[in-house]
């Protein structure tokens, strides 16, 4: 499962666009401005990122330059910018390809695929270790000490994005951003609800963590064990 990072600065358009990509089975991240994607970028993970030019921080253009300065990742310009000079200093620059808004979800899919193919992306993601816990992206599993966790699909999609984020104090408004797409408040509870269902699994417990560490007002954290809780 291809892993795209989205970085749009509209709320509404980005949605949409997490919306498309998952429904077609692609797991996704998302930033709304550009420098917050080039972090995202640098800790690893996406397979292919979408990029809109119109960012509020940095121009687009320039987030090219810097991206392909540090990464080889497939990049889809996704913009209203529908001069050829916009194009043209895109793909000199370092994009793998270029869609006009507005376009529909199957070309979307259409063209990631054809970017991803071109790549060679599409192979196995490295599975991610963190002391006993394995997680594998691709097989969409999860091992504790040699034995496969009963995961329901959210609770791995949670477990991957902390696992790939290990040492990080994630929020839960990254989380339900991120993991759950919502771009609006109120809902940390289900956050809160997984994330207890996930340390039950873990064989852990908020009193008693051994992965799961809480950071009281900021968020949680995924961490392998210390040596005497192992």
């Amino acid at each position: 499962m291809p892993h795209v990072l989205v970085v749009e600065d509209d709320a509404k358009v980005r949605d949409a666009l997490l919306r498309a990509l998952t429904d077609r089975g692609y797991a996704t991240s998302s930033s709304g401005t550009g420098l917050t994607g080039l972090a995202e970028l640098t800790r690893g993970g996406p397979d292919l990122v979408l990029l809109d030019l119109g960012l509020p921080d940095v121009d687009g253009q320039e987030i090219l330059r810097m991206l392909r300065a540090v990464s080889q990742i497939p990049v889809i310009v996704v913009t209203a910018r529908d001069e050829e000079r916009q194009m043209v200093t895109a793909l000199d620059g370092g994009a793998d390809d270029y869609l006009v808004k507005p376009f529909g979800p199957g070309q979307l899919d259409a063209r990631i695929r054809a970017v991803l193919r071109r790549a060679g992306a599409d192979r196995r993601p490295a599975p991610l270790t963190v002391g006993g816990l394995v997680v594998d992206p691709a097989a969409r599993t999860a091992l504790l000490d040699g034995t496969e966790l009963d995961l329901a699909p959210r609770e791995f999609d949670l477990l991957r994005y902390l696992a790939e984020r290990v040492g990080e104090v994630v929020t839960r408004r990254q989380l339900l951003v991120d993991v759950w797409q919502l771009s609006y408040g109120g809902a940390e509870k289900t956050v809160d609800v997984h994330l207890s269902w996930l340390r039950r699994k873990l064989g852990e417990s908020a009193q008693e963590p051994r992965y799961l560490h809480t950071v009281r007002g900021v968020g949680i954290r995924l961490a392998a064990p210390s040596s005497e809780q192992a």
